[in-house]
Protein backbone atom coordinates (compact mmCIF):
# COMPACT_ATOMS: atom_id res chain seq x y z
CA UNK A 1 0.00 0.00 0.00
CA UNK A 2 1.19 3.38 -0.70
CA UNK A 3 1.86 6.04 2.02
CA UNK A 4 -1.84 8.01 2.33
CA UNK A 5 -1.20 11.94 1.34
CA UNK A 6 -3.23 13.85 4.02
CA UNK A 7 -4.10 17.82 3.81
CA UNK A 8 -5.24 19.32 6.78
CA UNK A 9 -4.14 21.26 10.36
CA UNK A 10 -5.02 19.25 13.28
CA UNK A 11 -7.11 21.00 14.86
CA UNK A 12 -9.63 20.44 11.94
CA UNK A 13 -12.40 18.08 13.96
CA UNK A 14 -12.70 16.54 10.46
CA UNK A 15 -9.24 16.46 9.96
CA UNK A 16 -9.30 14.53 13.81
CA UNK A 17 -11.89 12.27 12.82
CA UNK A 18 -9.75 11.19 9.58
CA UNK A 19 -6.74 11.06 11.25
CA UNK A 20 -8.29 8.84 14.05
CA UNK A 21 -9.55 6.46 11.51
CA UNK A 22 -6.44 6.36 9.89
CA UNK A 23 -4.72 5.30 13.17
CA UNK A 24 -7.32 2.56 13.94
CA UNK A 25 -6.62 0.90 10.45
CA UNK A 26 -3.16 1.60 11.17
CA UNK A 27 -2.19 2.82 7.87
CA UNK A 28 1.21 4.99 6.80
CA UNK A 29 1.15 8.46 5.95
CA UNK A 30 2.38 11.92 6.02
CA UNK A 31 -0.17 14.84 6.90
CA UNK A 32 0.55 18.21 5.61
CA UNK A 33 -1.11 21.22 8.11
CA UNK A 34 -3.48 23.56 5.89
CA UNK A 35 -6.21 25.75 6.82
CA UNK A 36 -6.68 28.05 9.27
CA UNK A 37 -3.87 30.16 10.52
CA UNK A 38 -1.56 27.88 8.67
CA UNK A 39 -3.41 29.27 5.39
CA UNK A 40 -2.66 27.15 1.83
CA UNK A 41 -6.32 25.75 1.15
CA UNK A 42 -6.61 28.78 -1.20
CA UNK A 43 -3.74 28.46 -3.13
CA UNK A 44 -4.24 27.06 -6.86
CA UNK A 45 -2.33 24.03 -6.52
CA UNK A 46 -4.87 23.21 -3.19
CA UNK A 47 -8.18 24.08 -4.99
CA UNK A 48 -6.90 22.00 -8.26
CA UNK A 49 -7.95 19.13 -5.35
CA UNK A 50 -10.70 20.39 -3.52
CA UNK A 51 -12.11 23.20 -5.87
CA UNK A 52 -14.69 24.11 -2.02
CA UNK A 53 -10.81 25.44 -0.06
CA UNK A 54 -11.50 22.71 2.70
CA UNK A 55 -9.86 20.37 4.47
CA UNK A 56 -9.17 17.64 4.76
CA UNK A 57 -8.47 15.87 1.30
CA UNK A 58 -7.06 12.31 0.91
CA UNK A 59 -4.64 11.12 -1.83
CA UNK A 60 -4.14 7.44 -1.51
CA UNK A 61 -1.33 6.26 -4.41
CA UNK A 62 -2.26 7.23 -8.11
CA UNK A 63 -6.02 7.80 -7.15
CA UNK A 64 -7.91 11.15 -7.70
CA UNK A 65 -7.86 12.94 -4.46
CA UNK A 66 -10.56 12.57 -2.19
CA UNK A 67 -12.43 15.54 -0.14
CA UNK A 68 -15.78 15.16 2.14
CA UNK A 69 -14.99 13.75 5.21
CA UNK A 70 -17.43 11.10 5.25
CA UNK A 71 -16.60 9.91 1.86
CA UNK A 72 -13.08 9.66 3.16
CA UNK A 73 -13.89 7.83 5.88
CA UNK A 74 -16.33 5.40 4.20
CA UNK A 75 -13.30 4.51 1.33
CA UNK A 76 -10.54 3.80 3.94
CA UNK A 77 -13.14 1.83 5.89
CA UNK A 78 -14.09 -0.44 2.93
CA UNK A 79 -10.67 -0.41 1.82
CA UNK A 80 -8.50 -1.62 4.76
CA UNK A 81 -11.00 -1.74 7.34
CA UNK A 82 -11.61 -5.14 9.05
CA UNK A 83 -15.30 -6.74 8.43
CA UNK A 84 -16.14 -5.56 11.98
CA UNK A 85 -15.27 -1.67 11.51
CA UNK A 86 -17.07 -1.87 8.28
CA UNK A 87 -18.89 -5.10 7.31
CA UNK A 88 -18.73 -6.14 3.78
CA UNK A 89 -22.16 -7.65 3.82
CA UNK A 90 -24.50 -4.62 2.54
CA UNK A 91 -27.50 -4.83 5.00
CA UNK A 92 -25.30 -4.90 8.13
CA UNK A 93 -23.03 -2.59 6.90
CA UNK A 94 -26.16 -0.58 6.18
CA UNK A 95 -26.56 -0.03 9.93
CA UNK A 96 -23.13 1.15 10.96
CA UNK A 97 -23.58 3.79 7.77
CA UNK A 98 -27.07 4.45 9.29
CA UNK A 99 -25.36 5.62 12.72
CA UNK A 100 -22.44 7.24 10.90
CA UNK A 101 -24.39 9.43 8.82
CA UNK A 102 -26.62 10.07 12.22
CA UNK A 103 -23.46 11.15 13.71
CA UNK A 104 -22.27 12.87 11.07
CA UNK A 105 -25.61 15.29 10.76
CA UNK A 106 -27.32 15.58 14.38
CA UNK A 107 -24.18 15.01 16.47
CA UNK A 108 -21.05 16.96 14.47
CA UNK A 109 -22.99 19.56 12.50
CA UNK A 110 -25.12 20.28 15.79
CA UNK A 111 -21.84 20.99 18.19
CA UNK A 112 -19.37 22.11 16.29
CA UNK A 113 -20.80 25.57 14.57
CA UNK A 114 -23.85 25.65 17.22
CA UNK A 115 -21.94 24.95 20.95
CA UNK A 116 -18.12 25.25 20.16
CA UNK A 117 -18.00 27.93 18.12
CA UNK A 118 -20.41 30.10 20.33
CA UNK A 119 -18.35 29.13 23.37
CA UNK A 120 -14.38 28.82 22.35
CA UNK A 121 -13.97 30.40 19.10
CA UNK A 122 -16.23 33.85 19.70
CA UNK A 123 -14.84 36.33 22.14
CA UNK A 124 -16.28 36.70 25.42
CA UNK A 125 -17.98 40.00 24.82
CA UNK A 126 -19.89 38.42 21.95
CA UNK A 127 -21.44 35.48 23.19
CA UNK A 128 -24.73 35.06 23.47
CA UNK A 129 -25.65 32.70 26.44
CA UNK A 130 -29.41 32.40 25.58
CA UNK A 131 -28.12 30.67 21.75
CA UNK A 132 -25.40 28.70 23.77
CA UNK A 133 -28.44 27.18 25.86
CA UNK A 134 -30.89 27.08 22.94
CA UNK A 135 -28.08 25.00 20.80
CA UNK A 136 -26.98 22.74 23.57
CA UNK A 137 -30.99 21.70 24.04
CA UNK A 138 -31.11 21.09 20.34
CA UNK A 139 -27.51 19.05 21.17
CA UNK A 140 -29.29 17.06 23.92
CA UNK A 141 -32.29 15.50 21.95
CA UNK A 142 -29.78 14.16 19.68
CA UNK A 143 -27.39 12.74 22.83
CA UNK A 144 -30.93 11.27 24.39
CA UNK A 145 -30.61 8.81 21.68
CA UNK A 146 -27.18 8.07 21.69
CA UNK A 147 -27.41 7.42 25.58
CA UNK A 148 -30.42 5.35 24.59
CA UNK A 149 -28.37 2.74 22.24
CA UNK A 150 -25.15 2.86 24.50
CA UNK A 151 -27.77 1.89 27.23
CA UNK A 152 -28.00 -1.32 25.06
CA UNK A 153 -24.45 -1.95 23.91
CA UNK A 154 -20.85 -1.53 24.39
CA UNK A 155 -20.80 0.84 21.38
CA UNK A 156 -22.58 3.19 18.92
CA UNK A 157 -23.67 0.79 15.93
CA UNK A 158 -23.47 -2.30 19.02
CA UNK A 159 -21.05 -4.81 19.89
CA UNK A 160 -17.90 -3.68 17.95
CA UNK A 161 -15.94 -0.53 17.91
CA UNK A 162 -16.75 0.61 13.58
CA UNK A 163 -16.73 3.41 11.26
CA UNK A 164 -20.06 4.96 13.24
CA UNK A 165 -18.12 4.91 16.42
CA UNK A 166 -15.17 7.77 14.64
CA UNK A 167 -18.31 9.84 13.06
CA UNK A 168 -19.71 9.98 16.68
CA UNK A 169 -17.19 10.09 19.19
CA UNK A 170 -14.54 12.68 17.42
CA UNK A 171 -16.28 15.30 19.21
CA UNK A 172 -16.71 14.24 22.33
CA UNK A 173 -13.41 14.93 23.73
CA UNK A 174 -14.20 18.94 22.83
CA UNK A 175 -17.92 18.43 24.34
CA UNK A 176 -16.73 16.75 27.91
CA UNK A 177 -13.88 19.70 27.67
CA UNK A 178 -15.46 23.18 27.35
CA UNK A 179 -17.22 24.82 30.28
CA UNK A 180 -20.84 23.94 29.60
CA UNK A 181 -23.83 22.69 31.48
CA UNK A 182 -24.02 18.59 30.34
CA UNK A 183 -26.93 16.70 30.92
CA UNK A 184 -26.13 13.59 33.28
CA UNK A 185 -25.60 10.61 31.14
CA UNK A 186 -24.03 7.12 32.79
CA UNK A 187 -23.89 5.40 29.19
CA UNK A 188 -22.44 8.25 26.88
CA UNK A 189 -20.03 9.21 30.05
CA UNK A 190 -19.02 5.61 30.08
CA UNK A 191 -18.51 5.32 26.45
CA UNK A 192 -16.62 8.48 26.36
CA UNK A 193 -14.23 6.93 29.09
CA UNK A 194 -13.47 3.79 26.88
CA UNK A 195 -13.01 5.72 23.53
CA UNK A 196 -10.01 8.29 25.69
CA UNK A 197 -8.27 4.54 26.55
CA UNK A 198 -7.58 3.88 22.61
CA UNK A 199 -4.43 5.45 22.01
CA UNK A 200 -5.40 6.50 18.37
CA UNK A 201 -8.22 8.46 20.01
CA UNK A 202 -5.21 9.96 22.64
CA UNK A 203 -3.26 10.61 19.48
CA UNK A 204 -5.40 12.61 17.29
CA UNK A 205 -8.84 13.53 19.24
CA UNK A 206 -7.48 15.00 22.65
CA UNK A 207 -5.80 17.57 21.29
CA UNK A 208 -5.59 21.38 22.67
CA UNK A 209 -7.81 23.48 20.82
CA UNK A 210 -6.12 26.99 22.22
CA UNK A 211 -5.26 28.25 18.92
CA UNK A 212 -8.96 28.37 17.98
CA UNK A 213 -9.80 30.39 21.26
CA UNK A 214 -10.71 33.86 20.56
CA UNK A 215 -9.96 36.17 23.45
CA UNK A 216 -11.51 39.41 22.58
Amino acid sequence: MAQLEIWGRQTSSNVQALMWCVAELNLAYIRHDVGHRYGGNDRPEFLAMNPNGTVPVLQDGDAEPLWETGAILRYLADQYGSDTFWPKTSHVRAQIDKWAEWSKLNIALNFTGPVFWRVIRTAPSKRDPAAIQQAIAALDHFLDIAEVQLTQHPFLAGEFFTLADIQFGHVLFRYFDIPIVRTTRPALWRYYQSLTQRAAFQQHVMLSYEELRVLE
